[in-house]
């Protein structure tokens, strides 16, 4: 495990810790899961074949920090708009993706070298996130807690620190030979991984399941800063059609449990 992933999820342990030994909120733990769609330099920008084509799987546990009740004494914080409307979150998740190139390039029809290059290019990238996002609920989270069969919608926006890990290859032979790289992804490929930072945006909603515990659903945003996530960064002065950064979509189904 990186010595650095280490670190983080140290400080992520000692923050929640301290801050709940400090202030005495309440703590909610889950788990996540659920389909990732993942938007790369294969395929085609806006092409509904490479946006069902390149999805993979995320899994994750989670944790809150509950503003507006306090374990230790069994009751209610004061009475806020701030503990009543947003809680705190923290996550450790992982998702991978395999990817290849679809669209019109790759069509059966295309047989110039080109095509087949493309149609040869394989990968895949494995994504290790650990970050923190606030969740604002629009209605009371007091309201909710108390009432068994409750939905209760919410918006967060975070950031998350992420180590990557992709992989290219291709079927015609090793990658940046003339027979098996298509021009723009020559020297433009990697199998080394990296670190990079990311911010995060979703929409969900909660479903009150018994009195300790919810249903979650949410649909997450997520953009990297960095455009090698995916292992590809064709010029993009040259190839402007590849000069966004890497990002997915990870519709997520979660399990969330009240500690005492």
């Amino acid at each position: 495990m990186p010595k650095k992933f280490i670190i983080t999820l140290l400080l992520l342990f000692v923050f929640t810790t301290s801050t709940n030994a400090q202030f005495g909120f309440s703590h909610e733990i889950g788990a996540i899961a659920g389909p990732v769609a993942f938007q790369s330099d294969y395929g085609e920008r806006h092409d509904f074949a490479t946006n069902a084509g390149n999805t993979g799987y995320g899994i994750g546990i989670i944790h809150y920090l509950n503003f507006s009740y306090k374990a230790e004494c069994n009751c209610y914080t004061p009475e806020t708009y701030f503990n009543d409307h947003f809680k705190l979150r923290s996550e450790l998740s992982y998702n991978k993706t395999n990817l290849q190139h679809f669209g019109q390039w790759v069509d059966k029809s295309k047989t110039s070298l080109f095509a087949q290059q493309l149609r040869a290019m394989k990968g895949s990238t494995a994504v290790t996130n650990i970050g923190m996002q606030l969740e604002f609920f629009p209605l009371s989270i007091r309201d909710f807690t108390a009432t068994i069969g409750s939905f209760a919608p919410f918006f967060s926006l975070g950031g998350q620190f992420s180590f990557y890990d992709p992989e290219v290859h291709s079927d015609l032979g090793p990658m940046n030979s003339p027979i098996s790289t298509p021009d723009k992804y020559m020297y433009a490929t990697t199998n080394q991984g990296g670190t990079v930072w990311s911010i995060v945006s979703s929409i969900g909603c909660r479903y009150k399941l018994t009195e300790l515990s919810d249903l979650m659903l949410d649909l997450r945003w997520q953009y990297y800063f960095s455009n090698w996530v995916d292992g590809m960064n064709p010029d993009p002065k040259r190839y402007p059609e590849n000069k966004a950064n890497d990002w997915n979509v990870w519709l997520n189904f979660g399990y969330i449990y009240y500690l005492q």
